[in-house]
């Protein structure tokens, strides 16, 4: 009798920064990567939130949304689980992805009931704040997120952990993103009802 295959874990990766060399994205990058190779079983899908319009109930039409919206919140919504990289911006978390939140909350709600991570990278506690604010927005929204390891990155620490692309380098650093992966793909399982 074959063996079943394990499952394989869709994971939307959300930005909140849109700087072309962003380390928030260069870690989202990483990730895909190790999905490849190091951590099976799971899945990541880059999504970009550049296209989305700022939040306006007036693009609401009838109950539906703006395309980009649609196409966006359709992603989200096909996720088994979401990965957030989130800077900080003055004690929070940024712009873009409030935005991205927002929208995708508008009923119906597509976060509810998925498994989420967070990831930051920026300078002194290294997003640490912006995690927790996005944590708030968490328990609202009824998205359930890892609680360890959690991933803070101090990105202008020396030696650098980024090359001048924004490309995650340092070996350390992928080692605890993994373990970030690893954790996100057993929580999801878990609450699948799958492990």
């Amino acid at each position: 009798m074959a063996a079943m295959a394990s499952p394989v874990i869709k994971v939307a990766a959300l930005s909140g920064s849109l700087r072309k060399g962003s380390y928030n994205t260069g870690l989202i990058r990483s990730a895909i990567e190790l999905s490849k190779g190091a951590v099976e079983g799971i899945q990541i899908e880059h999504v970009d939130i550049s296209p989305l319009p700022l939040i306006n109930t007036d693009l609401e039409k009838n109950g539906t949304y703006p395309p980009e919206v649609e196409a966006f919140r359709q992603t989200i919504l096909g996720a088994d689980s979401i990965l957030f990289a989130s800077p900080e911006y003055n004690y929070s978390i940024a712009a873009p992805l409030k935005n991205a939140i927002d929208w995708a909350s508008r009923a119906p709600n597509v976060w509810a009931g998925k498994p989420a991570a967070i990831l930051s990278a920026g300078g002194g506690f290294g997003g640490g704040r912006s995690q927790y604010h996005l944590r708030q927005i968490g328990v609202f929204l009824d998205l359930h997120f890892i609680n360890k390891p959690e991933f803070f990155l101090n990105a202008f620490q020396p030696p650098s952990k980024f090359n001048s692309d924004g490309d995650l380098i340092d070996e350390e650093t992928k080692n605890r993103l993994k373990e970030v992966l690893l954790s996100l793909k057993t929580f999801t399982l878990q609450l699948q009802g799958k492990n």
